[in-house]
């Protein structure tokens, strides 16, 4: 998962596909089902050219261990006990 760096907002996820490579999915275009993430069509995710753009300008969640107990809204915004600057 990558964070936007100035809000408390997930930008997408960063997913291993069945063949071997990682590709972007922005979280805008998933749909959150428990814990399965839905999509309409494989074109949402991006390649590694524009994965290594949002690696590069977003945070992994891995970087922010003190947010516990946040939700995720609809949009992608996170609400709930969050960090200073999350």
């Amino acid at each position: 998962m990558l964070l936007d760096p100035t809000a408390p907002r997930i930008l997408g996820l960063d997913v291993r596909c069945g063949d071997g490579s990682n590709r972007f999915l922005p979280y805008t275009t998933a749909r959150v089902r428990g814990e399965t993430i839905e999509i309409d069509s494989t074109l949402t995710l991006l390649d590694e050219q524009e994965l290594a753009f949002y690696r590069s300008r977003g945070r992994p969640l891995t970087a922010v261990p003190e947010l516990v107990d946040a939700l995720i809204a609809p949009d992608g915004g996170l609400e709930g006990p969050l960090p200073a600057r999350c």
